[in-house]
């Protein structure tokens, strides 16, 4: 690919909306929509799609978009007295010509810095002046690198809190085929049980049914281990201390207009997020999340598969 196909392009999407392209020498890619700062696809060398977006997603504000990488602020879930997940996702952004350096910047030419300031609207619902700049990069190697930086800009002195939440959808073979390692023995809250606190059993996790769990304390790697497509993501993360683990089974999509009915057999959510204990910054304080995402070919398999055929064939 040539050179001046590196880089970032502002470009129409779907309904006209506004999306960023980045692309990388290597024929990586990934799209940004200025509309909820969201990512909604990231694409490897091959052009195999790695993020899930439903089928039935609407692209049209105020509705959110099911799947890719929505940006829960300033409140994850039902955490709060907001709508659910808070208002980020479904606001429009803006390109950031200005933004402040940011000290770990790679070799990567291609990235884009949106920023989200609040209107006057948001001001009612949410008394709390703010800057959210979020800069989302694609190394030279394909992996996907997403960094908050939200910022207490009120002038009134109060400090406010928040959650938070990278709402990230893996795209899967099949859910049966995949395991997440690196959240056991961890103790969880259960959404689907009044957010009542447990302790992972297992040495991993595999799926059989709903799961809405929110991990507490967990390690900054997570892997998702995908059997059918042999492949590893690998999830790293930073000022996130927690990790959500969702996929809403049978009956749940079957709810969900914006979701197909049997679209929660190849999508996986594995969030970093700050849940359990919320986020609060005094004025002219900033806070800092990063998620970094990359996709390997697995080196380890289950018993149903001879590992040694595995890794020759990767």
């Amino acid at each position: 690919m040539s050179s001046d196909k590196v880089g970032a392009e502002l470009c129409k999407g779907i309904n006209g909306l506004d999306k960023v392209v980045l692309r990388e020498s290597r024929g990586t890619s990934v799209e940004v929509y200025l509309y909820g700062g969201q990512v909604t696809s990231w694409k490897n060398d091959h052009g195999e799609e790695l993020l899930f977006v439903s089928s039935k997603a609407i692209f049209k504000p105020p509705k959110a978009i099911r799947g890719g990488i929505p940006i829960c602020f300033p409140q994850f879930g039902s955490h709060g007295s907001l709508e659910s997940h808070g208002f980020a996702r479904n606001r429009q952004w803006s390109i950031d010509t200005d933004p402040p350096p940011f000290p770990t910047n790679s070799l990567s030419k291609a990235y884009v810095d949106l920023i989200l300031r609040p209107s006057e609207e948001d001001l009612k619902i949410w008394a709390h002046s703010f800057e959210f700049r979020l800069r989302v990069a694609l190394s030279p190697g394909g992996d996907l690198m997403l960094t908050s930086r939200i910022r207490n800009t009120s002038a009134d002195g109060k400090p406010f809190t928040f959650t938070f939440a990278y709402h990230t959808y893996f795209s899967v073979s099949d859910i049966s085929e995949v395991r997440i390692e690196g959240l056991e023995t961890l103790d969880y809250l259960d959404n689907l049980q009044n957010k009542e606190r447990f302790t992972e059993q297992g040495d991993a996790i595999t799926f059989e049914s709903e799961v809405d769990k929110i991990y507490l304390s967990t390690p900054t790697k997570i892997a998702i281990l995908d059997h059918g497509k042999k492949r590893t993501f690998v999830l790293r993360k930073d000022g996130l201390p927690d990790a959500v683990v969702w996929n809403p089974w049978d009956k749940k999509a079957k709810q969900m207009a914006d979701f197909g009915d049997d679209e929660y057999k190849h999508m996986l959510c594995v969030e970093a997020a700050a849940v359990e204990k919320s986020i609060t910054l005094k004025p002219g304080e900033e806070w800092k999340g990063r998620q970094e995402l990359s996709a390997v070919p697995s080196s380890y398999c289950s018993g149903q598969l001879d590992p040694r055929k595995v890794l020759l064939s990767s």
